[in-house]
Protein backbone atom coordinates (compact mmCIF):
# COMPACT_ATOMS: atom_id res chain seq x y z
CA UNK A 1 0.00 0.00 0.00
CA UNK A 2 1.31 3.36 -1.00
CA UNK A 3 0.73 5.92 1.48
CA UNK A 4 0.94 9.88 0.06
CA UNK A 5 1.96 11.58 3.20
CA UNK A 6 2.05 15.04 2.29
CA UNK A 7 -0.39 16.61 0.25
CA UNK A 8 -3.13 19.75 0.17
CA UNK A 9 -6.24 20.89 -0.90
CA UNK A 10 -7.30 24.53 -1.01
CA UNK A 11 -10.58 27.12 -2.33
CA UNK A 12 -9.20 30.14 -3.81
CA UNK A 13 -11.96 32.28 -2.33
CA UNK A 14 -10.69 31.04 0.98
CA UNK A 15 -7.50 32.79 0.38
CA UNK A 16 -7.77 36.25 0.16
CA UNK A 17 -4.82 38.04 0.88
CA UNK A 18 -2.97 34.55 1.38
CA UNK A 19 -0.24 32.19 -0.50
CA UNK A 20 -0.11 31.89 -3.46
CA UNK A 21 0.15 34.71 -5.51
CA UNK A 22 -0.97 35.00 -9.20
CA UNK A 23 2.43 34.98 -10.03
CA UNK A 24 2.42 31.61 -9.45
CA UNK A 25 -0.05 30.23 -12.00
CA UNK A 26 0.49 26.70 -12.26
CA UNK A 27 -1.08 26.32 -8.60
CA UNK A 28 -3.10 29.69 -8.70
CA UNK A 29 -6.38 28.11 -8.55
CA UNK A 30 -8.53 25.79 -6.61
CA UNK A 31 -7.38 22.19 -5.91
CA UNK A 32 -10.23 19.65 -4.73
CA UNK A 33 -10.06 15.79 -4.79
CA UNK A 34 -11.21 15.08 -8.07
CA UNK A 35 -7.96 16.96 -9.16
CA UNK A 36 -6.16 14.45 -7.50
CA UNK A 37 -8.21 11.27 -7.53
CA UNK A 38 -6.74 10.17 -11.39
CA UNK A 39 -3.12 11.02 -10.44
CA UNK A 40 -2.83 8.64 -7.41
CA UNK A 41 -5.21 5.89 -9.38
CA UNK A 42 -2.20 6.19 -12.12
CA UNK A 43 0.77 6.46 -9.22
CA UNK A 44 -0.86 3.09 -7.51
CA UNK A 45 -1.94 5.22 -4.50
CA UNK A 46 -3.78 3.92 -2.12
CA UNK A 47 -4.16 6.94 0.53
CA UNK A 48 -2.94 10.19 1.71
CA UNK A 49 -2.28 12.73 4.34
CA UNK A 50 -4.48 16.10 4.13
CA UNK A 51 -2.41 18.92 5.52
CA UNK A 52 -2.97 22.34 6.52
CA UNK A 53 -1.93 25.44 4.32
CA UNK A 54 -3.40 27.86 6.63
CA UNK A 55 -3.38 29.26 10.12
CA UNK A 56 -7.17 29.49 10.47
CA UNK A 57 -9.38 26.89 12.41
CA UNK A 58 -12.12 27.13 9.27
CA UNK A 59 -9.27 25.88 6.90
CA UNK A 60 -9.17 22.73 9.28
CA UNK A 61 -12.97 22.41 8.96
CA UNK A 62 -12.63 22.13 5.82
CA UNK A 63 -10.14 19.40 5.63
CA UNK A 64 -12.05 17.34 8.09
CA UNK A 65 -14.82 17.53 5.92
CA UNK A 66 -13.22 16.46 2.73
CA UNK A 67 -11.95 13.67 4.54
CA UNK A 68 -15.51 12.48 5.36
CA UNK A 69 -16.13 12.88 1.88
CA UNK A 70 -13.49 11.48 0.48
CA UNK A 71 -11.87 7.94 0.34
CA UNK A 72 -8.54 8.30 -0.08
CA UNK A 73 -7.99 10.78 2.58
CA UNK A 74 -6.98 8.82 5.52
CA UNK A 75 -5.59 11.65 7.88
CA UNK A 76 -5.63 15.40 8.43
CA UNK A 77 -2.67 17.00 10.07
CA UNK A 78 -4.93 20.32 11.01
CA UNK A 79 -3.77 24.09 12.51
CA UNK A 80 -4.35 25.21 16.23
CA UNK A 81 -3.10 27.90 17.87
CA UNK A 82 -0.82 26.07 20.22
CA UNK A 83 0.24 28.86 22.34
CA UNK A 84 -3.75 29.85 23.23
CA UNK A 85 -5.57 29.41 26.64
CA UNK A 86 -7.32 26.78 25.34
CA UNK A 87 -4.76 25.00 22.81
CA UNK A 88 -5.21 21.92 25.16
CA UNK A 89 -8.90 21.81 24.74
CA UNK A 90 -8.72 22.34 21.20
CA UNK A 91 -6.62 20.33 20.55
CA UNK A 92 -8.85 17.74 22.83
CA UNK A 93 -11.74 18.32 20.84
CA UNK A 94 -10.01 18.12 17.26
CA UNK A 95 -9.34 14.96 18.82
CA UNK A 96 -12.52 13.16 18.41
CA UNK A 97 -12.59 13.40 14.77
CA UNK A 98 -11.46 10.10 13.52
CA UNK A 99 -9.18 11.21 10.70
CA UNK A 100 -7.73 14.10 12.95
CA UNK A 101 -3.94 12.96 13.25
CA UNK A 102 -1.43 15.96 14.21
CA UNK A 103 -0.92 20.02 14.11
CA UNK A 104 1.18 22.14 12.03
CA UNK A 105 2.34 25.56 13.10
CA UNK A 106 3.25 27.42 10.09
CA UNK A 107 6.65 28.20 11.72
CA UNK A 108 8.58 28.74 8.29
CA UNK A 109 6.55 32.40 7.98
CA UNK A 110 7.10 33.39 11.43
CA UNK A 111 9.92 36.29 11.95
CA UNK A 112 10.71 34.54 15.15
CA UNK A 113 12.92 31.82 14.48
CA UNK A 114 12.94 30.83 18.41
CA UNK A 115 9.09 30.67 18.23
CA UNK A 116 8.93 26.68 19.38
CA UNK A 117 11.74 26.29 21.55
CA UNK A 118 8.96 28.31 24.68
CA UNK A 119 7.44 26.35 27.64
CA UNK A 120 4.48 28.27 26.61
CA UNK A 121 4.08 25.40 24.39
CA UNK A 122 4.06 22.59 27.13
CA UNK A 123 0.14 22.30 27.57
CA UNK A 124 -0.78 21.94 24.02
CA UNK A 125 2.26 18.80 23.62
CA UNK A 126 1.16 17.13 26.50
CA UNK A 127 -2.71 17.26 24.88
CA UNK A 128 -0.65 15.93 21.51
CA UNK A 129 0.71 13.03 23.44
CA UNK A 130 -2.57 12.50 25.84
CA UNK A 131 -4.61 12.71 22.53
CA UNK A 132 -2.07 10.39 20.81
CA UNK A 133 -1.86 13.22 18.21
CA UNK A 134 1.57 13.97 16.07
CA UNK A 135 3.47 17.33 15.23
CA UNK A 136 4.40 18.17 11.69
CA UNK A 137 7.31 20.65 11.77
CA UNK A 138 7.21 23.23 8.41
CA UNK A 139 10.59 24.91 9.19
CA UNK A 140 13.64 25.95 7.23
CA UNK A 141 17.31 26.06 8.32
CA UNK A 142 17.54 28.21 10.70
CA UNK A 143 14.74 27.01 12.92
CA UNK A 144 16.64 23.49 13.22
CA UNK A 145 18.58 24.69 16.24
CA UNK A 146 15.60 25.49 18.25
CA UNK A 147 13.28 22.67 16.99
CA UNK A 148 16.28 20.44 18.39
CA UNK A 149 15.72 22.16 21.72
CA UNK A 150 11.80 21.86 21.36
CA UNK A 151 11.99 18.07 20.91
CA UNK A 152 14.93 17.15 23.27
CA UNK A 153 12.57 18.68 26.05
CA UNK A 154 9.33 16.29 24.85
CA UNK A 155 10.74 13.25 23.95
CA UNK A 156 7.43 11.74 24.19
CA UNK A 157 6.20 13.56 21.21
CA UNK A 158 6.42 11.96 17.50
CA UNK A 159 7.35 14.88 15.15
CA UNK A 160 7.92 14.58 11.29
CA UNK A 161 10.38 17.42 9.54
CA UNK A 162 8.08 18.84 6.87
CA UNK A 163 9.96 19.04 2.94
CA UNK A 164 13.39 18.03 4.94
CA UNK A 165 13.46 21.57 6.46
CA UNK A 166 14.00 22.91 2.95
CA UNK A 167 17.36 22.96 2.34
CA UNK A 168 18.59 25.73 -0.06
CA UNK A 169 19.37 24.08 -2.78
CA UNK A 170 19.14 26.25 -4.94
CA UNK A 171 22.37 27.95 -3.06
CA UNK A 172 24.23 25.57 -1.22
CA UNK A 173 24.70 25.51 2.71
CA UNK A 174 24.85 21.37 2.76
CA UNK A 175 27.44 21.22 5.32
CA UNK A 176 25.20 23.42 8.27
CA UNK A 177 22.03 21.91 7.11
CA UNK A 178 23.12 18.18 7.37
CA UNK A 179 24.80 19.00 10.82
CA UNK A 180 21.59 20.66 11.83
CA UNK A 181 19.46 17.47 10.86
CA UNK A 182 21.88 14.95 12.25
CA UNK A 183 21.34 15.97 15.43
CA UNK A 184 17.49 15.76 14.69
CA UNK A 185 17.96 12.46 13.27
CA UNK A 186 20.05 11.29 16.84
CA UNK A 187 16.27 11.82 18.09
CA UNK A 188 14.54 8.48 18.50
CA UNK A 189 11.16 10.67 18.49
CA UNK A 190 12.04 12.58 15.05
CA UNK A 191 11.00 11.61 11.45
CA UNK A 192 11.58 13.45 7.95
CA UNK A 193 9.10 13.43 5.16
CA UNK A 194 10.83 13.05 1.75
CA UNK A 195 8.87 15.85 -0.08
CA UNK A 196 8.77 19.59 -1.05
CA UNK A 197 12.79 19.08 -1.95
CA UNK A 198 11.98 19.73 -6.00
CA UNK A 199 10.52 23.20 -5.42
CA UNK A 200 14.00 23.98 -3.27
CA UNK A 201 16.20 23.20 -6.40
CA UNK A 202 15.91 26.46 -8.37
CA UNK A 203 17.29 26.57 -11.79
CA UNK A 204 19.54 23.25 -11.18
CA UNK A 205 18.48 20.16 -12.74
CA UNK A 206 16.47 17.38 -11.05
CA UNK A 207 19.76 15.49 -10.09
CA UNK A 208 20.81 18.10 -7.76
CA UNK A 209 17.96 16.98 -5.08
CA UNK A 210 19.48 13.86 -5.04
CA UNK A 211 22.70 14.42 -2.38
CA UNK A 212 20.02 15.69 -0.47
CA UNK A 213 17.41 12.94 -0.52
CA UNK A 214 20.13 10.35 -0.04
CA UNK A 215 21.72 12.57 3.09
CA UNK A 216 17.76 11.94 4.47
CA UNK A 217 17.88 8.45 4.08
CA UNK A 218 21.08 7.91 5.54
CA UNK A 219 20.49 10.05 8.28
CA UNK A 220 17.11 9.02 9.54
CA UNK A 221 17.03 5.11 7.94
CA UNK A 222 14.55 3.29 6.11
CA UNK A 223 12.22 3.12 9.47
CA UNK A 224 11.78 7.31 9.76
CA UNK A 225 11.31 8.60 6.57
CA UNK A 226 8.31 9.22 4.87
CA UNK A 227 7.43 9.82 1.18
CA UNK A 228 5.15 12.79 0.45
CA UNK A 229 4.07 14.35 -2.68
CA UNK A 230 3.72 18.37 -1.35
CA UNK A 231 0.92 18.07 -4.18
CA UNK A 232 -0.08 20.20 -5.71
CA UNK A 233 3.14 22.57 -4.89
CA UNK A 234 5.40 20.27 -6.51
CA UNK A 235 3.76 21.37 -9.95
CA UNK A 236 5.84 24.65 -9.79
CA UNK A 237 8.86 22.20 -10.62
CA UNK A 238 7.54 19.12 -11.85
CA UNK A 239 4.91 16.51 -11.44
CA UNK A 240 3.37 14.28 -9.32
CA UNK A 241 4.74 11.04 -11.40
CA UNK A 242 8.18 12.53 -11.59
CA UNK A 243 8.57 12.63 -8.15
CA UNK A 244 7.66 9.85 -7.01
CA UNK A 245 9.86 7.74 -9.50
CA UNK A 246 12.64 9.87 -8.35
CA UNK A 247 11.60 8.82 -4.76
CA UNK A 248 11.82 5.36 -6.37
CA UNK A 249 14.80 5.25 -7.87
CA UNK A 250 16.38 6.98 -4.53
CA UNK A 251 14.71 4.63 -1.94
CA UNK A 252 17.11 1.54 -1.30
CA UNK A 253 14.50 -1.62 -2.90
CA UNK A 254 14.47 -2.93 0.46
CA UNK A 255 13.01 0.27 2.07
CA UNK A 256 10.46 0.86 0.03
CA UNK A 257 7.44 -0.80 1.70
CA UNK A 258 8.51 1.16 4.82
CA UNK A 259 9.47 4.96 3.05
CA UNK A 260 6.35 4.52 0.89
CA UNK A 261 3.61 3.39 3.25
CA UNK A 262 4.09 1.42 6.21
CA UNK A 263 6.17 4.72 7.90
CA UNK A 264 3.28 6.78 7.33
CA UNK A 265 0.71 4.32 8.08
CA UNK A 266 2.56 3.88 11.92
CA UNK A 267 3.18 7.09 12.28
CA UNK A 268 -0.18 8.80 11.66
CA UNK A 269 -2.03 5.43 13.02
CA UNK A 270 -3.73 5.69 9.88
CA UNK A 271 -5.00 1.82 10.19
CA UNK A 272 -7.73 3.75 12.18
CA UNK A 273 -9.10 4.79 9.15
Amino acid sequence: MIIDAHQHFWLMKDRAGQWPPPSLSAIYRDFLPADLSPLLVTAGVSGTVLVQTMEDAADTDFMLELAEQTDFIRGVVGWVDMKSADAAAEIARRAKHPAFKGVRPMLQGLEDVTWIDDPALDPAVDALVKHRLVFDALVLPPNLPHLLSFARRHPQLPVVIDHGAKPLIATGHYREWRRDMAALAALPNLHCKLSGLLTERGEQKPEAVRPYAETILELFGGNRVIFGSDWPVVRLAGDYQEWLDFCRDIVPAQDHAAVFGDNAIRFYSLSHR
